[in-house]
């Protein structure tokens, strides 16, 4: 089968969301997954989920989730390029059928690693893997080289009213 490149951006919710259901869908079909999370660090109730398909998905977090609304320090640059290089080793193994890149375009707005090396990666897909890059603020380059962009646009959000994120809901 010949995989795709997708990416899913946007400033409203679901990107990560989509791709975690795009990974049971194909664990469903008998296809074998990889997620690296980038900029997330913690047991998330998606995690939680997810080590109950442990034989099909595989998730690795590269991230210490602290630096989101500041300045990575040069150890959340450090797991997130280990991270990059870690996915691209998995990718080329001929072991999984799809990669999740899940927060790679936050991590190269805030310089954890560059467009540049995002779009190397891109370019050493094998033709069989389908590759997902999720986050806010996708490079044009990368959506440019992307077979599928879906923008997820934020309209309304009850945030906005001050509700908290919810177990099971947005964490």
């Amino acid at each position: 089968m010949r995989g795709y490149v997708q990416v899913y951006t946007g400033n409203g919710k679901g990107k990560t969301t989509a791709a975690l259901g795009l990974a049971l869908r194909a664990a469903g079909a008998g296809l074998r997954v990889f997620i690296a999370q980038f900029a997330k660090g913690g047991e998330y109730s998606e995690i939680k989920a997810l080590q109950r398909f442990q034989e099909n998905i595989a998730v690795k977090q590269y991230g210490r989730g602290v630096f989101i609304n500041g300045k990575p320090a040069e150890e959340d640059v450090r797991a997130a390029r280990k991270g990059l290089a870690e996915a691209r080793e998995r990718m080329v193994s001929g072991e999984y059928d799809v990669v999740i890149l899940d927060e790679a375009n936050i991590a190269t707005s805030y310089n954890l690693f560059s467009a540049g090396e995002l779009l190397d990666f891109i370019a050493a897909r094998p033709e069989n893997v389908e590759l997902v890059i999720t986050g806010r603020s996708a490079d044009p380059r990368v959506m440019e080289k992307a077979d599928l962009v879906t923008e997820m646009k934020e309209i309304k959000h009850y945030f906005q009213k001050g509700v908290k994120g919810r177990d099971g809901i947005e964490r």
